[in-house]
């Protein structure tokens, strides 16, 4: 793994040694506590991207990924519910909307800690969410399939597509209030933790003042895709704390071996992040993102085996590394992404021994 001077990384390292990495295991069975986001507020790292003048780092995108890795690798679900933030941050760092100048503090500074509820909009020409203009502000109705850290979470980012294709995006309180109502957080085979709810939208009227940013559906699929067609540092973060229990177990050449390979599609995933046109070379990230799925699920894969009967108790790193990794291998999937994937797997697989290719 890099090492870089960055202060926030040291804080990062500490704050996942000494705080998420021991609790873990109980945080995977109990839930996130509001402590654990508590320390995050207060350690910097939810302003890593946020611009200096707002009370933010201004850190260069290389440091807010390797935050994110060392979060993810310490514990998943406390990762994820952080996670989230970055979204509205950046968001209103590019905005010169008005609601910049009341949020983007706060939510640099830790304040306030943000949640997003617009990944459904990459279903288009599916709308889940329909926006209508209406009385100086926009109307949301339909349904947020996700949304993570409902109890936790002070706003949220909130997007729809209104009649004419276009995608508008606003800031609301992550709470229940007229129009707006969650269901009781889901039970999932991991990060159940992170408490993910859907939410009913059902005439909330969110006002002018609080929309960030109006654009075509068109520009936004533009801008959105490589998001999803990169890495997350999150699939890194899970593979080398794997590769550290492999080495706990005394299984270091195994671990040295996936380590080498690992090191080097993480350095090529994170080059090719540093693109200067985010989606151009969208087949070589997209098959840069699964080799780095399939390292992962060797990696995790491997915890497991070398723990033997150990690694099925619920309070084993190994087997919630596992949990973790399938997680990520759907977080944020979109068609295209799940389509390059199973190519990948097919491919791998090859055909059967005795069969002929092509036969059911």
């Amino acid at each position: 793994m890099t090492t870089a001077a960055h202060p926030l990384l040291a804080t990062a390292h500490a704050l996942a040694a000494g705080l998420l990495a021991p609790h873990a295991a109980r945080v995977d069975q109990e839930g996130v506590p509001a402590s654990h986001l508590d320390a995050i507020r207060c350690s910097g790292l939810l302003g890593v991207s946020a611009p200096k003048e707002y009370g933010g780092a201004g850190a260069p995108d290389a440091v807010a990924r390797e935050i994110q890795e060392i979060l993810a690798g310490a514990c998943c679900s406390t990762w994820f519910v952080q996670t989230q933030h970055h979204s509205p941050v950046r968001l209103l760092t590019q905005s010169a909307l008005p609601v910049r100048e009341r949020l983007l503090g706060p939510l640099a500074t830790g304040e306030l800690l943000a949640g997003i509820a617009f990944a459904h909009v990459r279903a288009f020409p599916r709308v889940p969410v329909r926006v209508t203009a209406e009385g100086g502000g926009w109307r949301f109705d339909g349904t947020v399939p996700w949304f993570t850290g409902w109890g936790l979470n002070d706003v949220m980012l909130l997007a729809g597509v209104s009649e004419a294709d276009e995608v508008v995006f606003a800031f609301t309180q992550a709470r229940e209030q007229p129009g707006l109502r969650a269901s009781e957080p889901m039970r999932l085979a991991a990060l159940t933790a992170a408490r993910t709810v859907s939410l009913e939208l059902d005439g909330l009227w969110l006002p002018d003042d609080v929309v960030v940013l109006r654009t075509p559906q068109e520009k936004f699929a533009l801008v959105d895709r490589p998001r999803n067609t990169n890495a997350s540092p999150a699939v890194f973060g899970v593979a080398y704390a794997a590769l550290r229990v492999l080495e706990d177990a005394g299984e270091s050449a195994t671990a040295g071996a996936l380590r080498g390979r690992l090191d080097e599609v993480r350095g090529q995933v994170y080059a090719l992040a540093e693109h200067p046109v985010p989606y151009e070379r969208v087949a070589e990230r997209l098959a840069l993102k699964t080799r780095s799925y399939d390292l992962m699920r060797t990696a995790t894969t491997a915890a497991v085996v070398a723990g033997g009967g150990r690694a099925m108790g619920l309070d084993g790193t190994a087997q919630r590394l596992f949990r973790e990794g399938m997680f990520l291998l759907v977080q944020g999937q979109t068609t295209e992404v799940r389509r390059a994937h199973l190519d990948a797997l097919a491919q791998l697989q090859g055909p059967r021994p005795g069969s002929r290719r092509g036969r059911p």
